[in-house]
């Protein structure tokens, strides 16, 4: 997973020719040691509690604008790369409708394998990672490591993020994005074949989502509350299911399901996966609207236009992560747009130089190029220029 490593790793699913061719306290505590070391030579305390300022305001701006035109344009990167096909190959989901010998997916097994891969994933990362590092630190007398390890700390979203990845992992069972269950659909098929298994199922993800939203806001002053273990243990009981369980019965189909499992894998791609990344990116065109109009009418209002924007964007790509793969893997789009822990130090620095050449990579840079890149763009670094406990930032502070 891309999210807690932000290093580029090629695929040979999607080469990098498409690229250019579709060319996106509990907690809480006052203690200011050094959980998330930066680089360069920005104090770790000014970098974490730095604020905007008329002072910092033209660079805050620009910056802003920068991180959220690439937003703008990995999204519709995403989104292409899915749908348009590209001198010398076709469209991705067209690769995935039709899987062949010559394919890296030569069944529908393989198709539905990959579906249940990414939704165990996730499930597995919700409650290991997201949920689990910052309750492990925590547990551990590591306070301030803890609270920087919560994702979407700075907005107090974090709880939000994490049960929208559990209805990306229900999305994709159930074929469809409003809850209901779609004809051709993994839900309605276990359900043909083994009504007590889907039971459970639904059970699980039901009671994975439930248990993440019971834990008190924010998840960053409640790391190590009861009802954090208890998501981690629903999110366990949820993985289990889906990597042992649910894969199983797949694998176990005969040629008999040919058929039914094409229209399964047919109904996700268009009826979950596209649907999801053309509102991603909408959102993030409409967000880069705000992020401008900010710049340019500098009040309190605008900033929290500009923060409901990118709640607003931030939705279903959370309710995308149960299909990181393909494009979004193979093009470093993930990493690009959500790469976390952040650092802040690499970010103060940048807002100090105003150099914009260092958010962006290309193909045949080094790792750490790539990674440098990544670190200081994305979802999260302008949630950090957006937001403040929580709450919208202030033009007058």
């Amino acid at each position: 997973m891309k999210k807690f490593s932000t290093i580029f790793k090629s695929s040979a699913l999607f080469c990098g020719s498409a690229l250019v061719a579709v060319a996106a306290l509990s907690a809480c505590s006052d203690e200011k040691d050094e959980p998330n070391p930066g680089t360069g030579d920005t104090d770790k305390v000014e970098a974490i509690d730095l604020d905007y300022s008329k002072e910092n305001a033209d660079s805050w701006h620009n910056y802003s604008v920068k991180v959220a035109e690439l937003l703008a344009r990995d999204s519709e990167d995403l989104y292409d790369s899915w749908t348009v096909s590209y001198e010398g190959g076709s469209a991705f989901a067209d690769q995935f409708r039709n899987p062949s010998a010559a394919s890296a997916y030569k069944s529908y097994v393989d198709c539905v394998d990959q579906i249940i891969e990414g939704c165990s994933d996730i499930a597995s990362e919700v409650g290991d990672a997201k949920i689990g590092d910052p309750y492990n630190l925590f547990v551990s007398g590591k306070t301030t490591e803890a609270l920087y390890a919560v994702e979407s700390w700075y907005s107090w979203h974090s709880r939000e993020d994490y049960q929208n990845n559990i209805y990306s992992v229900r999305n994709s069972y159930y074929g469809s994005l409003d809850g209901s269950v779609a004809t051709h659909s993994l839900c309605n098929l276990v359900k043909s074949v083994n009504p007590e298994l889907n039971d459970k199922m639904i059970a699980a993800i039901d009671n994975a989502a439930a248990s993440i939203y019971a834990i008190p806001q924010p998840f960053r002053n409640n790391i190590n509350s009861s009802e954090a273990s208890t998501a981690m243990e629903a999110c366990a009981d949820l993985y289990n299911l889906l990597d042992n369980d649910l894969k199983g019965l797949v694998n176990g189909l005969d040629v008999a399901y040919d058929a039914e499992l094409k229209e399964i894998v047919l109904t996700y791609v268009d009826d979950v996966v596209l649907p999801t990344y053309k509102t991603l990116k909408e959102r993030n065109a409409a967000m880069l609207t705000a992020i401008k109009n900010l710049a340019t009418n500098r009040t309190d209002d605008a900033f929290k236009a500009a923060c409901d924007s990118w709640l607003s964007a931030r939705e279903p790509w959370e309710r995308s992560e149960a299909f990181l793969f393909g494009p979004v893997d193979a093009l470093g789009l993930d990493p690009n747009m959500d790469s976390w822990p952040l650092d802040q130090v690499a970010i103060v620095n940048h807002l100090k130089s105003g150099n914009f050449s260092e958010l962006e990579w290309g193909d045949g840079d080094n790792d750490d190029k790539v990674e440098a890149a990544q670190n200081i763009r994305g979802f999260h670094t302008l949630e950090y220029l957006l937001f403040k406990n929580g709450q919208p930032r202030k033009v007058n502070n």
